[in-house]
Formats: structure tokens, C-alpha cells, sequence
């Protein structure tokens, strides 16, 4: 028999203002990379259209420049290095200068910006541990805690990938919108007090299984995220190769995000990775209603969305692997999927009724 440890409604008060903490510092980074995105170099944008207009392909067709040397009185041709990229649509174009363009001043709104992301992050993973010790449990037993530890965990993914010297600043300011969004959903719609668990979740699955989907959600969404950025840059891209003129800006924003290739792969590698893990998420969850319900599979709506989401990404990474199916069509099943994927998480807990009711809203 498992005894519930009382709440500590001290620490519980602690956590809740952690975590209006943290959004107010969000806050501020959000107009930090609002600033880098607005006061960055315009100057040193427009790569996308030199490489796709008449003059830019022309220039292509020239070739690179050739110095001569002498070595030793033999003559020797040195030619310099080109990098490039290839594009979907067999398409030659360099990644964008950031959001900061290229320019000091950008620059330094992009590292304030980072500075302050670090800085809320740290609050509000004090306000999840507040919570955590708040009820001595782990902090996802309803969809508030699931709220704001998921956000947590997706801006570690984010500044995890800026640790690893990955050229993902161009999500900060995405990701902090959001972010926003679901904290701000969180300490509205979706607050639970502080309370004990119900008995079936008295279970260290509960530490395996939803810490994994809730990683698993984290990874997802960032590839969300560049899957739909590709999507803008493939469509801005098509656009200058067929000689249309986009908007200024469009030009402004589009130009200093990596290319539509660059996208396209980052946003592969990341669900592709990820894949694995959410396929022993759902191993771990029917281990554990087998333990708690006596079958492995019940198709509880919660499951079945979990497998179907399973199902959209498998599809999306066969069609990314097969030719003819690269680029936006294969893109368009990975958001699908992820769509899936929300709607297991907000739509199965608010919607529908099923033996995961107990999660909460």
C-alpha cells in the first residue's frame, strides 16, 4: 500500500511564481531576438536571389575565378573552394547570414536574446523542481505539470543544439513565441493545484514512459518548427527561380534563414532521431497497462492516437527515404504527424474520455 505524502503548499506557491517568473524573462527574450531580427545588417542579406536570379546562374556558368602560381617554375592553377548545398529541386543555394544578418549590433540583440533564454530556463526548471518537491512525485501528473515541464524540455533541446555549436539560432524566436503560448495556456485553462496522484499512476513507469514523451513531444515540435520554416523558404525559393518578386519582407525574413535544403535535412535528422524513442514510448506505456489494467492494449483513445502518431512519422521517414517523395510532399506528412501528435496530447485529454481522463486539464 502506497502512503500519499502530504502537499507542500509552500513550495507549491514557490513553483507557480517560479514559473510567472520564467515567463516574464521569456518576455524579455522575446524582444531581444525581436530586436536582433529587426535590427540586423539588410546589407548582407539576399544570397537566395543572387544564387536563383538570371545573373546569379549566369555568374554559376562562368565558373569560379583561376589564379596561377609559380612553384618552382611550373605553372600551377588554384581554383577557390566553393561550398554549396544541394537544394530540393536540385537547387544550388547558400544558407541565409542568421537573424542577426550578418551585422555587430544584430549580433549582439541574438546574444542577449540567447543570455535571457538561459536565464528563464534555469527559473523554470526551478519552478518544475518546486513543483516536483511540492507533492514529492514527478512533475507531470496532469496537464499543467505536463505543460510547463514540455516547454522546459524543448527550450533544453534548443540551447542543447546551440551547445553543440549547431546554427539553430534562427529558432529562438519561434520557439520563445510558443513557449509563451503554453505557458500561457498552462497557468490559465489548463492549472491543476498542486495535488497527490491518483493509485494507478503510483508507478515508476510514470518516470520512464512520460519522461520519454514528453522528450519525444520536445524533439518533435522542433522539427515542427523546421518543417514549416522549410516550407515558407521552398515556396520563397520557387518563387525567384521562376522570376517572381516576393514581398520585402519576405525577402527580409526569408533571406537570412538557412536554405530550403538545409531546413529539410535539419528537420529529418531531428524526427528521425527522435523516432526510435517514441517507438519505445509506446512499448513503455503497454508494459505499464499491462501492469495497471491487466492488457497490454486496450486501444484507449490516448493509445490509439499514440499509435497513430507513430504510424504518420514511420510514413513521413519511409517517403523522406524514397525518391519522389522528398521535399514538400514528404514535408507535409510531418506536419500531419506532428498534428497528430497535438491532438494525442490537447484533443485525447480534453475531447474525449478514456482511461487516461485522469491526466486532468
Amino acid at each position: 500500500m502506497i502512503l500519499a505524502a502530504a502537499t507542500n503548499e509552500h513550495l507549491a506557491s514557490v513553483s507557480n511564481t517560479l514559473i510567472y517568473s520564467s515567463m516574464a524573462v521569456y518576455t524579455l527574450a522575446f524582444f531581444a531576438y525581436i530586436a536582433e531580427w529587426l535590427f540586423g545588417s539588410r546589407s548582407k542579406v539576399g544570397r537566395t536571389a543572387a544564387a536563383l536570379t538570371a545573373e546569379g546562374k549566369a555568374a554559376k556558368a562562368e565558373g569560379p575565378a583561376v589564379t596561377v602560381k609559380q612553384a618552382g617554375g611550373t605553372a600551377v592553377l588554384e581554383r577557390p573552394q566553393v561550398v554549396v548545398r544541394q537544394a530540393a529541386g536540385a537547387r544550388d543555394v547558400p544558407d541565409g547570414p542568421g537573424a542577426h544578418g550578418g551585422d555587430v549590433q544584430g549580433d549582439l540583440y541574438g546574444r542577449i536574446a540567447i543570455s535571457l533564454t538561459v536565464l528563464a530556463f534555469l527559473v523554470e526548471l526551478a519552478g518544475v523542481v518546486a513543483r516536483a518537491a511540492s507533492v514529492q512525485r514527478a512533475p507531470w501528473g496532469n496537464m499543467y505539470e505536463f505543460n510547463i515541464t514540455f516547454s522546459t524540455v524543448a527550450v533544453a533541446v534548443y540551447l542543447g543544439l546551440l551547445a553543440l555549436k549547431k546554427n539553430v539560432r534562427w529558432l529562438g524566436l519561434f520557439l520563445i513565441t510558443t513557449v509563451l503560448l503554453d505557458l500561457g495556456l498552462a497557468v490559465t485553462v489548463l492549472y491543476t493545484a498542486s495535488d497527490q496522484l491518483v493509485p494507478a499512476l503510483h508507478s515508476y513507469w510514470l518516470y520512464i514512459h512520460v519522461s520519454t514523451a514528453i522528450f519525444c513531444g520536445a524533439v518533435f515540435y522542433v522539427g515542427a518548427v523546421a518543417t514549416i520554416l522549410y516550407l515558407f523558404k521552398d515556396s520563397y525559393e520557387n518563387k525567384l527561380q521562376t522570376g517572381g518578386k516576393p514581398g520585402a519582407f519576405a525577402t527580409s525574413v526569408l533571406e537570412r534563414l538557412p536554405a530550403s535544403a538545409s531546413l529539410d535535412k535539419f528537420a529529418y535528422r531531428v524526427n528521425a532521431a527522435v523516432f526510435p524513442l517514441w517507438t519505445f514510448t509506446i512499448i513503455a506505456g503497454a508494459i505499464w497497462a499491462g501492469d495497471a489494467w491487466g492488457r497490454y492494449w486496450n486501444w484507449d483513445p490516448k493509445e490509439t492516437w499514440s499509435f497513430i502518431t507513430w504510424i504518420g512519422y514511420a510514413c513521413y521517414l519511409h517517403a523522406r527515404a524514397t525518391a519522389g517523395w522528398k521535399g514538400r510532399k514528404a514535408a507535409y506528412l510531418a506536419m500531419l504527424a506532428f498534428a497528430c501528435w497535438l491532438f494525442n496530447y490537447y484533443g485525447v485529454n480534453i475531447f474525449v474520455t478514456g482511461k487516461h481522463s485522469y491526466a486532468g486539464v
